[in-house]
């Protein structure tokens, strides 16, 4: 794994992506990620609603908290 790859963890999932297109990133950072490219930072709280949403469509399978 390079700078410019990451592993990243979504509901048990764990993938590495091109951190190419985003600058600064740390581990714990929230990324919005298409097609194995992560896009931009976002905070955890839009990352939290984000899931949610998700979660309700029936697009991820997340545990209750």
């Amino acid at each position: 794994q390079d700078s410019d790859t990451a592993v990243v963890s979504l509901a048990g999932i764990e993938t590495q992506i091109s951190l190419t297109l985003v600058e600064d990133v740390k581990i714990g950072d929230y990324l919005l990620i298409h097609v194995g490219y992560a896009l931009s930072k976002i905070s955890p709280d839009e990352a939290q609603k984000t899931l949610e949403l998700f979660s309700e469509a029936g697009m991820l399978d997340m545990p209750s908290q």
